[in-house]
């Protein structure tokens, strides 16, 4: 069965990733960029490159999306996935169902600093970028011989959220970012507690091997290994080779001193219903 780690982009879903793995596919709680892709992203391209559809339009695999998870839950093995897509439907098609998910761990972030991220990473400006958020069509994808195989329906920033948050097919945990970053072993205890209930484990956590994995997991050291060896899920600055980060502001990306009066409004008066709820205000 498949446990899902769920968000927005930008949200703090490669960090969880990164404790996860090292907590659970290493020995000591050891950290390499390696272990990452014991969590693999789904939809991604491998699950759809076989098939001999042409799949012309972004949303065309949507149709194979629980065919996939039937597959891989033929081994009866818990598995976790990284996504960022919503939890809905394209033309009858659901993107996951109870009888191949056991539960969801959804990590929010507070939207004033995901925009921060979501015009670096993309490349565009922030006003773009609450565009982007605001969207309730936005879907990502990936090309490959003019084939679309890799596409995640994202939703809006609210519409995301709101798709796994009030989900009732299966339990879901929501964490906030700026706990796991304040109140990192709490906050990631709840995490592993969580998978262990739905697991039925009698397995206690290890508490000295979570430490571990966060010591090992602080975003400085991300951001050096990265720096170091690269991450393979960095992308191109458009027009050259040179790799944008993917570990870029850390704890320095305060929506406080990076936006703008005008822009910081707008913000707080579209989302003032999620920032209430998670107690961003």
């Amino acid at each position: 069965m498949i446990i899902w780690l769920a968000s927005y982009p930008k949200s703090g879903n490669t960090w969880l990733r990164a404790l996860l793995s090292s907590y659970l596919y290493s020995q000591d709680g050891k950290f390499d960029f390696d272990l990452l892709y014991k969590i693999d992203s789904f939809p991604s391209e491998r699950f759809f490159k076989n098939y001999p559809d042409k799949f012309e339009r972004p949303e065309d695999t949507a149709k194979y999306w629980l065919t996939e998870q039937e597959k891989i839950n033929q081994s009866k093995n818990i598995t976790f996935f990284k996504t960022h897509n919503a939890l809905c439907k394209i033309n009858e098609n659901r993107f996951t169902n109870s009888e191949n998910t056991l539960g969801a761990i959804y990590i929010i972030r507070d939207p004033r600093n995901i925009i921060t991220s979501i015009a670096h990473h993309y490349q565009i400006s922030k006003e773009d970028a609450l565009n982007f958020m605001m969207d309730e069509k936005k879907g990502i994808f990936s090309k490959v011989d003019n084939r679309y195989i890799a596409f995640q329906l994202l939703f809006s920033w609210i519409l995301n959220q709101k798709s796994w948050v009030e989900n009732k097919n299966f339990p879901v945990l929501t964490i906030r970012y700026e706990d796991l970053q304040s109140e990192t072993f709490t906050t990631f205890k709840k995490v592993l507690d969580f998978i262990n209930n739905l697991t039925n484990s009698k397995k206690s956590i290890d508490r000295d091997k979570a430490k571990e994995a966060i010591r090992n997991c602080d975003f400085e050291k991300l951001k050096k290994l990265e720096k170091e060896k690269g991450f393979a899920e960095s992308i191109t600055k458009k027009g050259s080779d040179e790799k944008i980060p993917f570990f870029n502001l850390g704890a320095d990306n305060n929506y406080k001193n990076l936006l703008d009066s005008k822009l910081l409004n707008k913000m707080n008066e579209l989302f003032q219903t999620e920032l209430v709820k998670y107690n961003y205000e």
